[in-house]
């Protein structure tokens, strides 16, 4: 496992690099070290103005080009599932934060380095606390405060897309279902109300919800609203007077945070719910001319993004925006998780050429 007092060496390929990233443990909250030797590394280069706020490093090109574009990427990852340090098998390099995302900020950091002249200026944008819930997100952070850092024509985040550029993302609503009861003695039930009995309902109301596909630039998206937790009970001889479902609802890129909202009281009408956490969606936008050139320039057929990821913040704030990373989305949080070395030479040469002719 690496030592946080090894500095980063960008001149190793790709997949050295991103194994180097693995191996230097940054679990979400925990990536002060990572981002240290991120802003060393990358103020060891003189076309690049490097600034840092909190665990958030920016780092951009002045080439007085007519463009800036913004590569952007978490370095945090999900806590670790007895998957570092990091190891290859034929082509594939496994471990933890492999395909979610820091095969794609080893690309960001290899280009920051090496694309001395570019079409157009770069910023690079590393941040932290993105796979937890959004109060704590670096980027959102970044906007707050020196939303400047940010500005841009068009951006790019190096989500794990499997090569292929994904349009917009769903949006994130997690609530609470509260049934309420009365507690009472287990020996006699009768004169309580039990709480986690009227889960039922709303556990039916979930089994049978058809979730909606919509198309939207062509793309189809896929909404889902599922119960991830119950908590409930006092004791084993205690008739329980709460009970809560949580439920998460992600939905398409036509719903507003207020309509989607609406339509999850409708599902569950006649109980409280309380909203826990909330993250609109971001549209594709893949008919916009920077969206089109970039298409152009990397290929592929483009899809919808299946979850929720920056490009929302990037889109709220009037920068166009796009998933496309090495990573592929399925592996992601995975304890198998890993990453092809192919994929991530393919993804940063195809940017390399985008930014140099």
């Amino acid at each position: 496992m690496s030592s946080p007092n090894e500095p980063l060496d960008l001149t190793l390929d790709g997949g050295a690099l991103t194994a180097r990233l693995v191996d230097f443990p940054s679990v979400s909250g925990e990536e002060t070290a990572l981002a240290d030797a991120v802003e060393a590394a990358l103020r060891a280069f003189p076309h690049l103005t490097v600034d840092r706020h909190g665990n958030n490093v920016v780092a951009r090109t002045h080439f007085g080009r007519d463009e800036r574009v913004v590569l952007a990427g978490h370095l945090d990852t999900v806590p670790i599932a007895d998957n570092v340090p990091s190891h290859v098998e034929g082509d594939l390099l496994y471990g933890c934060g492999t395909s979610d995302m820091k095969s794609g900020v080893a690309v960001q950091l290899r280009l920051a380095a090496t694309l001395t002249e570019a079409n157009r200026d770069v910023t690079y944008v590393f941040y932290d606390c993105e796979e937890v819930e959004a109060t704590r997100n670096g980027l959102g952070h970044l906007f707050a405060t020196h939303p400047d850092w940010l500005a841009g024509d068009f951006a790019v985040l190096m989500e794990p897309s499997g090569a292929v550029v994904e349009g917009g993302c769903q949006g994130s609503l997690r609530a609470d279902v509260t049934l309420t009861g009365v507690r009472a003695h287990a020996a006699r039930g009768w004169l309580g109300d039990n709480a986690v009995h009227k889960a039922a309902e709303v556990l039916r109301r979930l089994a049978e919800y058809q979730p909606r596909r919509v198309e939207i630039d062509g793309l189809e998206y896929r909404e889902g609203l599922n119960a991830t937790r119950i908590d409930g009970g006092v004791a084993g001889n205690v008739i329980p007077d709460e009970c809560t479902v949580h439920v998460a609802f992600r939905f398409a890129p036509d719903r507003t945070l207020e309509q989607a909202e609406e339509h999850l009281r409708e599902v569950f009408e006649g109980y409280r719910l309380d909203i826990a956490d909330a993250s609109p969606a971001a549209l594709p936008g893949l008919g916009l001319p920077a969206a089109r050139a970039f298409l152009a320039a990397v290929g592929g057929e483009p899809r919808a993004k299946f979850g929720w990821t920056d490009v929302a913040r990037f889109s709220a704030h009037g920068v166009p925006a796009v998933n496309y990373g090495p990573g592929d989305p399925n592996l992601a949080h995975k304890r198998e998780e890993h990453c092809s070395l192919s994929a991530i030479a393919e993804v940063e040469q195809r940017l390399r050429d985008w930014l140099s002719r």
